[in-house]
Order: structure tokens, then C-alpha cells, then sequence
């Protein structure tokens, strides 16, 4: 196995098809997501007095055939020195995110990457000194091993448990859906669908092509930030970077047939909007806003039943919530599956100085308290 590293973004765009084959279906790990959010979030935080670099390694086998990615960028700062996260990191909040492997390479490609990464030596150009990660599936076999093979080479490896990630896991038929949810539930979904959904009062608008994307955004922006200042929030679209990489994005990922765009108008008014990216067979609920106007008809509530009943319609086998553990998550009948935050210190001096003061910082009883362990490496 060869490990390359690609710390210029066109450089990486001839391999997009194949990055998008190790992703395996997950758009948060697909050319069309990773690369638009270092377009927008690629660029020196003054304010955090940080650079970032892409940091991307492609594995290669012996007959030249690209088996491995580990799609990261390095955030380098003077207080923290140069940590490795994933790309799509941060406030956009990518979830299911893993080194990308060919199926049956997991061993050969973990090994490539951690005898890669625990070769550069401090104040080399391509050295590291943490390893961040956020919201990685505990069920993710590539990521284990890979902690696995850094912990045999001497770094010393933390974990902690995130926030559940939740699913709806749907069958073929919408009634058989709404067998497995409580009584009152299935009877308010039911009022609620002859009040506004089958009457033809409650439409349904969906996105098919780029040129309706803009009135799509707009609708989803206006009533995301609307709801979040009623509840006292800034709202995720105060950000002129979250909002222009959110406008880029999805047309990126329509473009790649990864995208699910809707608005719900009752009495010919826009009261709901959710956009989704799709994979595999899994549609994921990413944004979302609400007329906060609007409370007494439920316009979340209406807008998930249509879209729950639309995703079966159309054959999709799960319905993914994502990352957090709002209550809500469990009326509709999804289940949690765990993620946790990963920290990985090479075992060289400096990194290690840093990791002391980090632990120090934390103090033992608050580092028990927030749930990390040592997984592995030198106490």
C-alpha cells in the first residue's frame, strides 16, 4: 500500500468518482458535500488566529488502484499546534463522517495509514499533534481499527460518547409504518392527514430542478431563522459562511442526484421546508425551518408526515434524524445508534506536553465527568 498526501483541492477533483465509490452511498463523505464545504470553509479564521491546509490521504494498492481515503484538513494554531479533523467539520455538523476504505481493505488500509501518520517527525511539514474527531459511529469498523493500529504505534487514544445519531428504518407500506408508532400517534398523524394533507389543502413542493433552487432557499432560510429568533437563537443562517456554503451545496448535490429539497404550503402560504440528501437508500433530514406563526397547525408535524410517507412512496429503506437526541425523534419510531468524539496524541514530546496540559486543564473529575476514557497509549 502508498499513501499520497493532497493538500490542494484541484488536485483531488480527477479522483471524485472514486472518492464518491469509497463513500459508499453517505453524501456527508462525498466529493459533492467535502469539496464544497472546503470551497467556503477552507480559508484562514482570523478570529480564532488559525490556518487550515487540506490534509487528504489516498491509499493505493499495489496495482494503482485507489482503495483508501481519509478525507481531513489540518487546523493549525499556536495554541493547540496542528490538530487533523475531518473535512465538513465544525458548524455544518456532518454526521456518519469515516476514513473511506474499499470493502475487504479495512485491515491493509488502516495499517498503510497509521504507519503514514506515526512516521512524520516533529517539525516536519506533514507532522501532526492531535487528532479531533466528532460524531463517528461507534459501529464504524474502519474507524476502530484505525484507532486500533495508531494505539499499536504508540499514540495514546481517548474516546467519549457523543450524541446518538437517530433512524427511522421503514418498511414497504405506509400503514405497516404506522402500526409500530403508539395509538395517539397513529390517530393525530390520521386527523392531521384529513385536515390538511388529503384534502388538498396542505401542498407539497418539491425541487426538480437548479432553477428552483433559489425560492427553495429562500423559503427555508426565512423560516429557519424566524423560528430560531422566536425561541431566543441567532439561527444557523446568521452566518454568512453557513448560509453561502448551504446555497452552493445544494446545488452541488442535486447536480449529484443527492438531493431532496421541499416546502409545505397550507392555504397557498409556506409554513414548512426541510432539505434532505439522499444515499444508498437513506434519506437524511438535514435543515429545517417552521412558521412560528403557525404552532397551532403543527407545521413540523405536517411537513414529517408528508415527507415520511413520500420516502416510502418512493422505496427509501431508512429515514436518518441525525445527530442529537430531541424526544420527538422517538414518537416517530427512529432508534438511536451511538457516536462518540475521538482524540488521538502521537507519541512524540511536544504533543505529548500538549495533551498533559489538556488533561490538566480538564481536570480529572470534569474528565470522567464529560465521559472521555483512555482507550489506549501511555497514561
Amino acid at each position: 500500500m502508498r499513501v499520497e498526501l493532497i493538500s490542494k483541492l484541484d488536485l483531488l477533483a480527477p479522483h471524485a468518482e472514486q472518492w464518491d465509490r469509497l463513500a459508499g452511498g453517505i453524501p456527508f463523505n462525498g466529493w459533492a458535500w467535502m469539496s464544497t464545504w472546503w470551497r467556503y470553509y477552507g480559508v484562514p479564521d482570523e478570529v480564532a488566529r488559525s490556518a487550515m491546509r487540506l490534509y487528504v490521504l489516498l491509499v493505493w494498492n499495489r496495482h494503482d488502484e485507489l482503495t483508501g481515503l481519509a478525507p481531513w484538513y489540518l487546523d493549525t494554531s499556536t495554541a493547540r499546534g496542528r490538530v487533523v479533523r475531518f473535512l465538513g467539520s465544525g458548524d455544518v455538523c456532518s454526521d456518519h463522517q469515516s476514513v473511506l476504505c474499499q470493502k475487504g481493505e479495512e485491515d491493509a488500509v488502516t495499517q498503510a495509514l497509521a504507519d503514514w501518520l506515526t512516521e512524520q517527525r516533529p517539525g516536519a511539514i506533514h507532522c501532526w499533534d492531535l487528532m479531533e474527531w466528532d460524531g463517528v459511529d461507534l459501529d464504524q469498523p474502519v474507524m476502530t481499527r484505525l484507532m486500533e493500529q495508531l494505539a499499536i504505534r504508540g499514540s495514546t487514544v481517548h474516546a467519549r460518547p457523543g450524541p446518538n445519531c437517530w433512524r427511522i428504518e421503514l418498511p414497504t407500506r405506509w400503514d405497516d409504518y404506522l402500526a409500530g408508532l403508539s395509538k395517539n400517534r397513529r390517530k393525530k398523524i390520521r386527523r392531521a392527514q384529513r385536515r390538511f394533507l388529503d384534502n388538498g389543502r396542505a401542498v407539497l413542493h418539491s425541487v426538480r430542478k437548479i432553477s428552483e433552487l433559489p425560492r427553495a432557499m429562500e423559503i427555508l432560510i426565512e423560516l429557519h431563522q424566524r423560528r430560531r429568533r422566536a425561541l431566543g437563537h441567532q439561527g444557523s443562517f446568521a452566518s454568512g459562511r453557513f448560509t453561502a456554503f448551504h446555497r452552493s451545496a445544494v446545488e452541488s448535490l442535486l447536480r449529484a442526484g443527492q438531493l431532496q429539497f421541499h416546502w409545505l404550503e397550507v392555504d397557498d402560504e409556506p409554513i414548512a421546508a426541510e432539505y434532505q440528501v439522499a444515499g444508498d437508500g437513506i434519506l437524511y433530514a438535514y435543515q429545517a425551518g417552521i412558521d412560528p406563526s403557525r404552532l397551532e397547525i403543527e407545521p413540523g408535524h405536517l411537513i414529517t408526515i408528508a415527507l415520511v410517507r413520500g420516502a416510502i412512496q418512493s422505496g427509501y429503506r431508512s429515514y436518518d434524524l441525525l445527530r442529537g437526541d430531541e424526544p420527538y425523534k422517538t414518537r416517530w419510531g427512529a432508534t438511536p445508534r451511538a457516536t462518540r468524539q475521538i482524540r488521538v496524541v502521537p507519541q512524540f514530546a511536544s504533543a505529548q506536553f500538549r495533551h498533559g496540559a489538556w488533561l490538566a486543564g480538564e481536570s480529572v473529575k470534569q474528565w470522567v465527568k464529560r465521559g472521555w476514557e483512555l482507550v489506549a497509549g501511555p497514561s
